[in-house]
C-alpha cells in the first residue's frame, strides 16, 4: 500500500487546523459566558518561558503551510504575526487551511526525496528529504503548537476534552455491534 504525500500532509494539517478553530470559538464562548475579555486567552502562557496562546496558534499554522509549501517546491506564503484576538487567530487558521487545501495532489509528486533546506537561528541548518521532514520535523512541531494551545486554553478553564481535540475523528468512533 502506498500513502501520498499529500494525503499525510494535507489530510492530517486539514482537520486539526479544523478542530483548533473549533477550539478557539469554545474559548471564546467560555470567555463571553464568565464575562472577562477573551484577550486574557490571547496571552496566556502554559509556563512563563513558554510562547503566548497567540505564538502557539501561529506556529502551528506556519508549520502547516510551509511544510505544505516546502514539499511542493515552493516558497512558502508569509503571514504577518499580528493577530491580538481569538477572531484574528480563528480568521489565520482559516486563512492555513485555505492555502493547504489549494495545493493539489499532483503538487506533491517526487515530495519524499525532494530536498528540503532550512535556514534555522545561530547559523545552523536544517537538511532534509521531503519524507522525513515531514514526519521528523514539520508534523512534530505542528502537533506540539497544536497541543500546547489546546492546553493554554484547557489550563485556563475552557471547557474542552479529547473529543473536541479529536473531532475530526469522531466519525470513526460507533457502538461496537451487539453479540
Amino acid at each position: 500500500m502506498t500513502i501520498s504525500m499529500h494525503a499525510l500532509a494535507v489530510e492530517t494539517f486539514v482537520p486539526m487546523l479544523r478542530s483548533l478553530s473549533n477550539i478557539l470559538d469554545k474559548a471564546a464562548q467560555y470567555a463571553s459566558a464568565k464575562k472577562f475579555d477573551s484577550a486574557v486567552l490571547v496571552t496566556a502562557r502554559l509556563a512563563p518561558d513558554m510562547f503566548p496562546l497567540s505564538r502557539q496558534v501561529q506556529i502551528a499554522c506556519d508549520h502547516a503551510k510551509n511544510a505544505a509549501a516546502r514539499l511542493t517546491g515552493q516558497e512558502p506564503p508569509r503571514f504577518a504575526d499580528e493577530e491580538q484576538t481569538l477572531d484574528e487567530l480563528k480568521a489565520r487558521v482559516a486563512r492555513t487551511v485555505d492555502y493547504v487545501e489549494s495545493v493539489r495532489p499532483a503538487a506533491f509528486q517526487g515530495a519524499e526525496d525532494r530536498d528540503i533546506k532550512i535556514a534555522l537561528p545561530n547559523n545552523l541548518r536544517l537538511e532534509m528529504k521531503g519524507l522525513q521532514f515531514l514526519r521528523d520535523w514539520a508534523l512534530p512541531h505542528f502537533y506540539f503548537h497544536l497541543v500546547t494551545a489546546y492546553d493554554i486554553l484547557r489550563h485556563n478553564g475552557v471547557e474542552i476534552g479529547k473529543r473536541d481535540y479529536l473531532s475530526h475523528a469522531g466519525a470513526s468512533v460507533r457502538p461496537a455491534p451487539q453479540a
